[in-house]
């Protein structure tokens, strides 16, 4: 199914057509009079009386090729309230037989002027479904034109674009199947975004052992694909400014390795790079939209599989920081592929702050199910700033506790430390203590856990179920307003 948005002066004669209006939350259709005609608007006036005031979106049968929508807006509505809004104006309209519909934007207030940005950029996000393996793809198109002379409300339409096809990315990226996004796939597609400005670096597994990076490489060294550690950079300030930072877990297929998973919802562990897919998005959307700000966004991919190299319960390894670790447990990978990148990234690139994002424990799970993400940091003033972007595109984070308490249980006897706390109890928060030990330089540093946020089996306000993009919105809503 595909969405089609035009933008006309003038409201055209379609029989065959569904007209949209806009209305006061009380449903005042006064305004309406000189779009109607004068029986549909005693046949709206009459069916509203008997109709629930408290639905934002009504639709009228005005005969069998014509539908007249109102939709009721409320004096003061958030951004997201708007985006909902025109995410259930989607999901009303994308089963209808006709297929045509006309938005008048004149009978807006001023006061929502420019509603409709928003309006039809949550219609936008909603309609997304990933088809690329249908062999009977679903080839309904809806077709949307936008009248009236009030042209205020295409304002931001550039940043809109620029977000959802970002958003888009990532989850075209965390929906592809394990044989097709292997490492050596991801980092190729990498490789192409140097076409919209941003400078790509791809690090093999010659470079990464050369450099050190042994926590990374040996998470991916049972699999028959390559290791890569990939670098994107933004340049949109003409000084040399530090750069914000992002890093991202790409494991891309994770079987557990040696400690291998439960047959049962493996096949979910496609997903298990959404990380990584949530920085190349938001790296896509800074590009797209020129944004003004240096930023860098660093990715690890591998594949976690068994086989006779993988790499061992009982192996001790040395990061590229220097620290060794001792793996007890295979399975916990994402940390020990973030480990080298987050050490990496402070000291070749020296940022502002570091935030890293990975679906990284099943804990954050039961600890917050998949309503928040879970925030972990080193600083208050980078996670005051992530709670409040979050709560402005409803891509919500929850702060959780580090503390040096927690070290004990990550301390190993073997090793400087080890990668899995069997001790038992706070497992997301020593995940992220250990991470944070490989923060060197006080780097404001913040980590988020996407485990219950990055993949929805029901669809979400924004989304219809699957890979969800939840952070490209989260992250440059922040960058948008702290940091340009």
């Amino acid at each position: 199914m595909s969405i089609s948005i035009n933008y006309k002066n003038f409201s055209p004669k379609k029989k065959s057509s569904n007209y949209v209006f806009f209305v006061d939350e009380k449903l005042n259709i006064l305004n309406l009079k000189k779009f109607i005609s004068g029986s549909e608007f005693s046949f709206i006036a009459d069916l509203l009386k008997s109709k629930e005031p408290k639905k934002k979106i009504l639709d009228f049968d005005v005969n069998s090729k014509k539908k007249i929508i109102l939709i009721s807006l409320k004096k003061k509505q958030s951004n997201s309230d708007l985006e909902n809004l025109g995410a259930n104006f989607y999901v009303l309209i994308r089963d209808f037989k006709q297929n045509n519909c006309i938005i008048n934007s004149e009978t807006l207030s001023e006061e929502n002027k420019y509603f409709l940005g928003y309006f039809l950029h949550g219609l936008r996000l909603k309609s997304y479904k990933f088809e690329k393996y249908k062999t009977k793809k679903e080839n309904k198109n809806i077709f949307l034109t936008v009248v009236g002379k009030n042209k205020l409300f295409l304002k931001n339409q550039i940043k809109f674009k620029a977000i959802e096809e970002g958003t888009f990315y990532t989850r075209d990226l965390v929906s592809e199947p394990g044989n097709v996004l292997h490492p050596d796939e991801y980092a190729k597609r990498l490789k192409t975004l140097s076409k919209i400005g941003l400078k790509v670096n791809v690090y093999d597994e010659k470079k990464l052992k050369k450099l050190g990076m042994n926590t990374l490489l040996g998470v991916g060294q049972g699999s028959i694909r390559g290791s890569y550690l990939v670098t994107m950079e933004w340049k949109g300030l003409k000084n040399n400014s530090k750069p914000l930072a992002f890093v991202g877990k790409g494991v891309c297929f994770d079987t557990g390795g040696i400690s291998l998973k439960p047959a049962k919802f493996m096949e979910d562990m496609t997903y298990d790079m959404a990380g990584s897919a949530v920085v190349v998005g938001l790296m896509k959307t800074l590009a797209l939209r020129k944004a003004k700000v240096n930023a860098v966004g660093v990715v690890g991919l591998v594949e976690n599989m068994p086989g006779g190299s993988a790499q061992r319960p009982g192996d001790i390894v040395k990061s590229y920081s220097g620290k060794t670790v001792e793996i007890l447990n295979t399975d916990a990978e994402g940390r020990l592929v973030l480990a080298d990148a987050l050490t990496y990234t402070e000291e070749k690139f020296k940022p502002k702050f570091i935030v890293d994002l990975a679906t990284l424990t099943g804990a954050i799970i039961v600890s917050l199910g998949s309503e928040y993400a879970g925030l972990f940091s080193n600083d208050d003033n980078l996670s005051k700033q992530l709670i409040e972007a979050g709560e402005k595109v409803e891509e919500k984070v929850w702060r959780m506790p580090l503390n040096k308490n927690f070290d004990k249980l990550i301390d190993s006897k073997n090793a400087d430390m080890q990668n899995i706390n069997y001790v038992g109890g706070a497992g997301s928060t020593t995940a992220a203590q250990f991470l944070q030990r490989f923060i060197l330089k006080k780097t404001p540093w913040a980590h988020l856990d996407i485990a219950g946020m990055a993949f929805s089996k029901y669809g979400g306000a924004l989304n219809s179920g699957g890979a969800t993009g939840y952070g490209v919105r989260l992250l440059n809503k922040l960058i948008e307003d702290k940091y340009e």
